[in-house]
């Protein structure tokens, strides 16, 4: 009997040294597919945007992409990034607001940008938006199998990308991005696909919405990793202008900040507000309007005035308060 299976023996074990001495760029990866009963909990749990969820098939089809994104990334040495399920719910959003209004941009027709949106949802984290569109004049075939090929043309598209025009690809390989939320929108001769990479790297409690102009309010953040707040930004930004399909369309890009710098608080001022339970940080705005908050973070603490700069550092936050009298 020993014989009998000796060869199948000798077999396995020269396929376990094959895989083992595989180049890292034919090497097998593991799949986000394969934790698809763990996204579909989290997409039944979320309860925000729920006119904009996805289906199974949907996560399927996005849990695909994420792993052709995440090979993408492992050539650039970049980790993976997981699926995010209220990211895609913000995506699915614009995406189908693009498709049924024939544009393909980084503003809304009520002249939002992505961290204007992904706040509106719930969301305190950056955010870093990707966006691509087809058309055609004949029909698309309604399927999973068209939408999947799409996407890939999307993705592809970015990674195509050459410099200096090539900030699509840029986001896509950033490595300080660690989740991303992909949203769709396919109808019978135009397609949209978004993707809103996300910055996690710290946990929010009661951060207000909406404040009074000249009253106190503090917002309460505890970075995840054990690192410390570094800087500060709030920008102050001009009331939203709505906008036409054609008005977005000639837009290529977008600055994640807003109009106009109104407070910075540097790391030695904002260790003060530190204690076990992460920072409490006192805030007050004189103007109304939208405050977009961008948060730094550092793996070393500075608790005294040195001269410091942001220059090579991505935001981790991307608070956004209103403020009325």
């Amino acid at each position: 009997m020993f014989k009998k299976y000796w060869k199948i023996i000798k077999t396995m074990a020269l396929l376990v040294v094959i895989l083992i001495c595989m180049p890292g760029s034919i090497s097998i990866m593991p799949s986000e597919l394969m934790l698809i009963d763990e996204y579909v909990k989290l997409n039944d749990a979320e309860r925000r945007l729920p006119e904009y969820k996805d289906d199974i098939e949907a996560l399927r089809l996005k849990l695909a992409q994420v792993d052709i994104i995440n090979a993408s990334r492992k050539k650039h040495r970049a980790d993976p990034v997981k699926l995010d399920i209220l990211a895609s719910r913000v995506a699915n959003k614009i995406s189908v607001e693009a498709a049924e209004n024939d544009f393909a941009g980084h503003w809304n027709l009520i002249g939002e940008k992505p961290y204007h949106r992904w706040a509106a949802a719930g969301g305190h984290d950056n955010v870093t938006e990707n966006a691509y569109g087809e058309w055609t004049t004949a029909k698309y075939e309604i399927s999973s199998a068209t939408i999947a090929a799409m996407m890939k043309n999307g993705h592809d598209a970015f990674m195509k990308e050459r410099a200096p025009n090539d900030g699509h690809k840029k986001a896509t390989i950033n490595k300080y991005h660690n989740f991303v939320g992909l949203g769709f929108a396919l109808t019978e001769n135009r397609f949209r696909y978004y993707e809103e990479f996300i910055n996690r790297y710290i946990e929010y409690k009661d951060i207000p919405s909406n404040v009074k102009t000249g009253e106190e309010f503090r917002i309460n953040v505890n970075p995840i990793n054990g690192e410390f707040l570094f800087f500060l930004v709030v920008y102050h930004d001009r009331p939203l202008v709505a906008m036409s399909p054609e008005q977005i369309g000639r837009r290529a890009s977008y600055s994640d900040f807003g109009d106009e710098e109104v407070i910075r608080i540097p790391a030695w001022e904002l260790a003060e507000f530190r204690s076990e339970g992460g920072y409490s940080i006192p805030l007050k705005f004189s103007r109304e309007g939208i405050h977009y908050i961008q948060i730094y973070l550092d793996k070393k603490e500075i608790t005294n005035p040195v001269s410091i700069n942001t220059r090579g550092k991505e935001p981790a936050s991307g608070i956004v308060i209103f403020a009325t009298n």
